[in-house]
């Protein structure tokens, strides 16, 4: 099928008042992004620093209008390319990486919206604080000028079986309903990231309100 066949067969099945759907990017073509952009996709996810600055003047100059989310891991020395173009940071795992977001986005007058990466199935190969650190980290967040946490993301482990990783939503939903309990100041908790191609489905049914789908619109990436 086309990315306009894709993108509409999703959106039979979402409810995108309550869900976003970000169209994740990464290795795909700016003629494969607008595609998508002209087949109702408002916000685009990249992995990658680097390709995000490639790709976002190109968008740009053909006069599309997208939300940019930056949803790979984001290092340090990356941080002063990343927030001139990301309207959301999905991958803040670490105090440091807080604290570089909020310098940077002070010298350009931004207040940048991020959400705390959890490793909540605590998996070596995945970024992500643990569960436990969870909290207090977004304690310190809260008390940045120049940094607005909105919600909190997580990368579930693979599974054909997407009911394997139920648990794993769940516990996630659990812990971003804390999160919201808790109200800390200078907050705008609003985003629970989590659920891609293969299981996106239930983590909506376990309280998803933010799914990446990359294969599931564009197809199997271009290596």
């Amino acid at each position: 099928m086309s990315i306009a066949q894709n993108i509409a067969e999703i959106q039979k099945k979402i409810d995108l008042t309550k869900v976003k759907l970000v169209a994740v990017t990464k290795n795909h073509s700016t003629s494969a992004m607008l595609e998508a952009l002209a087949s109702g996709i408002t916000a685009v996810g990249e992995n990658r620093v680097q390709e995000m600055l490639a790709k976002h003047p190109e968008i740009q100059s053909a006069g599309k209008l997208a939300e940019w989310h930056l949803i790979g891991h984001l290092q340090t020395n990356k941080v002063r390319q990343a927030v001139p173009l990301a309207d959301l940071i999905h991958s803040v795992d670490s105090e440091r990486l807080a604290i570089e977001i909020d310098k940077v986005a002070g010298k350009l007058g931004k207040r940048q919206d991020v959400l705390l990466q959890v490793n909540i199935a605590d998996e070596d190969s995945k970024s992500g604080v643990a569960v436990g650190q969870a909290l207090p980290l977004a304690n310190l967040i809260s008390q940045l000028e120049h940094v607005r946490l909105c919600g909190l993301m997580t990368i579930a482990p693979f599974s054909e079986n997407p009911e394997t990783v139920r648990p794993v939503f769940n516990e996630m939903y659990q812990l971003f309903s804390e999160l919201n309990t808790i109200k800390l100041a200078n907050t705008e908790i609003t985003w629970l990231s989590m659920g891609m191609t293969n299981d996106y489905m239930v983590a909506i049914e376990e309280g998803s309100n933010l799914v990446r789908i990359g294969t599931g619109i564009f197809g199997s990436r271009q290596y």
